[in-house]
């Protein structure tokens, strides 16, 4: 288990990770405190952890945001493959008529 140094308004926190996932966590720090740096402009030094708290809650909902968002992808991605199903079965039905006629035809001949 790897323990990176991360930085959060000026201030350096030990944060332990998976082997492996250092340059990911520091991404990740990177971005809390971009969150926080503009929380701080507009708020004023109110303190870490409120900034911290106030960059949480607007990340989390950045991401609930982004889990509805993507649950209305997967629906529509699916209603859209419903409908190609739909148009595959009714165009190869209409084709499998096609050629039965043709054979019928050739029979017949």
């Amino acid at each position: 288990m790897a323990v990176v140094d991360v930085m959060v308004n000026g201030r350096t926190y030990p944060v332990a990770c998976d082997d492996g996932q250092e340059d990911h966590l520091v991404d990740l720090a990177h971005y809390i405190d971009k969150r926080v740096a503009e929380l701080a402009k507009t708020m004023g030094q109110v303190g870490d952890a409120r900034l911290i708290l106030m960059a949480s809650l607007l990340i989390a909902d950045e991401l609930s945001e982004a889990v509805e968002s993507s649950e209305t992808l997967k629906q529509t991605l699916e209603e859209q493959r419903e409908v190609g199903e739909n148009a595959a079965e009714a165009t190869f039905a209409t084709l499998a008529g096609r050629i039965e006629n043709i054979a019928a035809r050739l029979e017949s001949s």
